[in-house]
């Protein structure tokens, strides 16, 4: 199991909708807005790092994300 953190900006006026659909994918831990450069951090798990590629894909296919930055657990 791969365990890493996906941190996300948000369009202007969209983190709290980003935030609801980003915790609503399947393989996300948790998941809180913050404040600084991204709006968002979500804890994920994923079998491989394929699943996390595709873990990565889906939420950046989320209306409203602007960017995201995916950082691995060694």
């Amino acid at each position: 199991m791969i365990s890493a953190c996906m941190l996300i900006e948000a369009s202007p006026g969209k983190a709290e909708t980003v935030l609801d659909r980003v915790k609503k994918v399947s393989g996300v831990r948790k998941a809180f807005t913050v404040f600084g450069r991204f709006d968002i951090v979500a804890f994920i798990e994923a079998q491989d790092y394929e699943a996390v590629r595709e873990l990565s894909l889906t939420i950046n296919a989320i209306e409203g994300v602007e960017e995201t930055e995916t950082i691995v657990e060694a």
